[in-house]
This record gives structure tokens, C-alpha cells and sequence, in this order.
């Protein structure tokens, strides 16, 4: 229907009104700013460009890590586990896998810290320097790696399997991360008890630091006996500590005589 309205009766009307202070019309029927519409209107949503590069997806290592260690039944499969595992940024820069050395028989385990150059290269823990001492260390004791009985061997791995940069400590990061290879490796060893040699190794199984507080205390984890000892590398720069290293030697094969 038509409005009986021309445009220019029409126009003066309105600006009549907008003179009187009008300042919206109104419709044909009321309207209720206050009701909530029945569909929220969507949000508008705007793909990603064509050639955008793919969001990477975050991964939690350490969750992959005990995925990895899930239904490993002995060293072998451990071991092929820890080179399968590709998520330690470590193992890109690392010469060699270095996993243990020793009897797997033996009472005594050593956990250190992670490997040096020496220990990158030839593919075992505890090979340079500071494993020379080590070895004089627990031969003094009648003990060692290559001992014909087991219950005077020691067996020897680390905390890292794989050389870290420059020989800097490990990131706690890694140290979580790399953490159920070890609680794995511990439980098919199945030691009597534990060395833990120096601060990082201390971290990694306690979650303290403070060798010079810590050694010389039996501690306990993963079930058995720990001594912290300190590192054979902080006894070649301070030969002076050679006295308490040698009583905890002694606290160890004590401790050893009382479990048999």
C-alpha cells in the first residue's frame, strides 16, 4: 500500500520532528532491547593462509619417555629403546650412545653424572680421567668393573646418555625427561644398593643438591640404599676430599657385609 504521503509533505514532517528532538524512528511494532536472541550469533572465524606453515604440536617428553621404557623386559631392550628415543635435542649433537659399563650382576651401581668427551667417543661411561680414579677408587676396596665375581663388581651408567654441549650440566629438563630410562635400568639391574656420584646425580635421584651436605649419609631411592659420593672429576681438582671419598668407600663395603 502506498503512503498517502508525496515526498516533500513527508520530508518537512520529519524534519518537523527532528526539530522537536526526535532521534530515531519508530517501528510498527515495539522492540525489546533487553531479550536475549535465541542464537548467539557465531563468531566469525578466519582460516589460516593457504601457505601458513603447520602448528606445531607441543609433546611432552617425559610422557614419551615412559611410553618408551613401557614394556622393556631387560638391558637389551632399554638400550634400543634410549637410541629409538628421538625427542633429546642431546642425541643430535652426541657422538655415541653411552649406556653402561660393568657387570649387570653386581651389588653396586653407579649412577653418574653424563658423559665427557672421552666417554662420547668410545661409547662408555667413566673412561677418562675421573674413571681412572674411579677404578683405583673401588680396587682399593677389591671391587671394580671387570672383577671375575659378581658380588665384588659394580656396575656403571649415567643419568644422560648422551654428551651435553661443551660439557655443560645437564638442563632439569633433560634430567626429567631421561629420568624413566634410569628408574627402568635400576629396577632390571636390580641392585643392592646405589652410588650416586656427584650434585647432578643427586638431583636427578633425591632432587637435592649439596654433595659436601649429602655424602657420607646413606639416603634411599628406587627402594634400595644410596651413598652420594663425590665425583672422581671433583676429586682430581680437589685431592684434599680424597679422605672422605675413602671413608665412604669403607661406609659402602660395611653397608654390603650387613645386606649379605
Amino acid at each position: 500500500m502506498e503512503s498517502a504521503l508525496d515526498y516533500y509533505t513527508a520530508e518537512a514532517l520529519l524534519a518537523w520532528q527532528v526539530e522537536l528532538g526526535a532521534t530515531e524512528a519508530m517501528l510498527d511494532s515495539p522492540v525489546n532491547r533487553y531479550e536475549t536472541p535465541k542464537e548467539a550469533p557465531k563468531p566469525k572465524v578466519t582460516p589460516p593462509p593457504v601457505d601458513a606453515p603447520p602448528q606445531k604440536v607441543q609433546i611432552d617428553t617425559v610422557v614419551e619417555a615412559r611410553k618408551a621404557v613401557a614394556d622393556v623386559a631387560d638391558l637389551d631392550g632399554l638400550r634400543a629403546a634410549m637410541a629409538a628415543f628421538d625427542h633429546c635435542e642431546l642425541k643430535r649433537g652426541a657422538r655415541n650412545l653411552v649406556f653402561a659399563d660393568g657387570n649387570p650382576a653386581a651389588r653396586v651401581m653407579i649412577i653418574g653424572e653424563a658423559p665427557g668427551r672421552d666417554e662420547d667417543r668410545e661409547g662408555k661411561p667413566f673412561v677418562g680421567r675421573a674413571g681412572q680414579l674411579l677404578d683405583r677408587m673401588f680396587g682399593a676396596i677389591d671391587m671394580g668393573r671387570e672383577v671375575p665375581l659378581s658380588k665384588d663388581a659394580i656396575y656403571i651408567t649415567n643419568v644422560l646418555p648422551w654428551r651435553p654441549p661443551q660439557n655443560r650440566d645437564p638442563k632439569p629438563e633433560e634430567i626429567a625427561m631421561l629420568k624413566p630410562f634410569l628408574e627402568r635400568h635400576v629396577e632390571i639391574v636390580a641392585p643392592d644398593l646405589i652410588v650416586l656420584m656427584g650434585n647432578i646425580a643427586c638431583d636427578a635421584v633425591l632432587g637435592r643438591r649439596g654433595i659436601t651436605r649429602l655424602r657420607g649419609n646413606w639416603q634411599e631411592a628406587f627402594g634400595k640404599p644410596v651413598m652420594p659420593m663425590f665425583h672422581p672429576a671433583y676429586l682430581l681438582r680437589q685431592p684434599g676430599m680424597k679422605r672422605e671419598a675413602w671413608a665412604d668407600l669403607l661406609s659402602l663395603k660395611a653397608k654390603l657385609e650387613e645386606i649379605s
